[in-house]
């Protein structure tokens, strides 16, 4: 089991970053919390990371933390839950946000998330609720501004767009709703990015 990678940061396209390590480019499949938190390009970064071996592939994901990838080990044990859905999970909500709609049973917010419908929902409540009883609830302090991920933020340069709706569709939503959601971002600033756009698209998603 490969359970962390630490190396030079060569490529960053949502879902997949590309990390070198001793010469050898490791291919990382990440959720967009891991992707905010990023340095830039041939900067050192270090990823917790879990193996999925299948029959037909090797999938690395890596995660910023420790804790979300605890979680989502988790959300694999979840029936109908796999690698890309736990993924989604992870990028539209924040690990505190996710623990508070558990124990609140608040199935509404899970199924704004990519891929979560009201069975999903209903099962991810039932069966992660005894799975993060002993880590407790978040702070006030980190739950203070409601249910969301990040700051949303602007973009309105063709190229991060194109980039933005095909993040959106690798994390589980429909072309349809990813052009959608993209559109519905609003145009002010050129200079921000991909990731920025799938921020604030993620974040209108779930509120």
């Amino acid at each position: 089991m490969i359970g962390r990678i630490t190396g030079k940061l060569l490529e960053k396209q949502p879902p997949f970053v590309l990390v070198d390590v001793n010469g050898v480019g490791y291919e990382i499949e990440a959720p967009m919390s891991t992707f905010y938190q990023l340095p830039e390009i041939t900067s050192s970064v270090t990823l917790h990371t879990h193996l999925i071996v299948r029959e037909d592939a090797q999938i690395l994901c890596g995660f910023a933390s420790e804790t979300e990838r605890r979680l989502f080990r988790i959300l694999l044990k979840t029936n109908g839950v796999g690698a890309k859905l736990a993924l989604g999970i992870l990028s539209g909500i924040s690990v505190d946000d996710f623990i508070l709609c558990v124990s609140n049973s608040d199935s509404k917010t899970l199924t704004r998330l990519p891929g979560v419908g009201k069975k999903t929902a209903e099962r991810l409540l039932i069966e992660v609720k005894d799975r993060i009883k002993d880590w407790g609830l978040p702070t006030i302090e980190a739950s203070a501004s409601g249910i969301s991920v990040v700051p949303a933020a602007q973009n309105n340069t063709h190229v991060a767009r194109q980039e933005a709706v095909t993040a959106l569709v690798a994390l589980g939503y429909k072309p349809p709703e990813a052009s959608r959601m993209v559109e519905q971002v609003k145009s002010e600033d050129e200079s921000n990015s991909s990731e920025d756009i799938i921020k604030a698209a993620l974040k209108a998603a779930v509120i």
